[in-house]
């Protein structure tokens, strides 16, 4: 369980330890057991076209070319952010990029996950993987999971505070 100091701890040092010339916004800081995720907001493309409005196409590619040539651009520094985090926080560093509308998760960690499943479940992941909407169970199971975050991330984020919450008062117990 992931408690707000924790949080709190991560994100303060990101606040601090980034350059300034890469928070056009505050960071975002997510924390796992096993992961950090920095997310970067860099200004939005402005194009000048010819024909007046760019197209939906042309800004999309403008943001990925402006995504790309930032990831490039900072390597060398957050790969030295990324060790010093990693040795501090123990857990691995992942970074990200928001332009505009597009975000862009360059590395992250993949962790596997082992469960078990009655039948009713198990039918479920058969279904999406016979119907080519994953390739095996395992993604069936990853999609299931991408597509629960999607529609409930308020109800969860408010789960995560309150668990947070939870986890902060036990610290504070008699036997911390």
């Amino acid at each position: 369980m992931i408690t707000n100091e924790v949080q709190e701890r991560v994100s303060g040092w990101f606040a601090g330890r980034l350059p300034e010339e890469w928070k056009t916004e505050s960071p975002r800081v997510t924390v796992d057991r096993e992961e950090i995720t920095v997310v970067l907001t860099q200004p939005d493309v402005a194009l000048d076209t010819e024909e007046g409005e760019p197209s939906e196409v042309q800004v999309a590619e403008a943001r990925a070319g402006r995504s790309r040539a930032f990831r490039e651009e900072t390597r060398e520094r957050r790969m030295e952010i990324a060790r010093e985090a990693e040795h501090r926080f123990e857990r691995k560093v992942s970074w990200a990029v928001r332009i505009g509308d597009r975000e862009e998760l360059w590395t992250h960690v993949a962790a596997p996950v082992m469960t078990r499943l009655r039948q009713p479940q198990r039918l479920v992941l058969d279904t999406l993987v016979d119907a080519g909407v994953a390739r095996s169970r395992s993604e069936a199971l990853a999609w299931c999971v991408r597509l629960v975050g999607q529609h409930e991330s308020d109800w969860l984020a408010e789960l995560r505070d309150a668990m947070g919450a939870v986890a902060d008062v036990r610290s504070k117990g008699p036997d911390a």
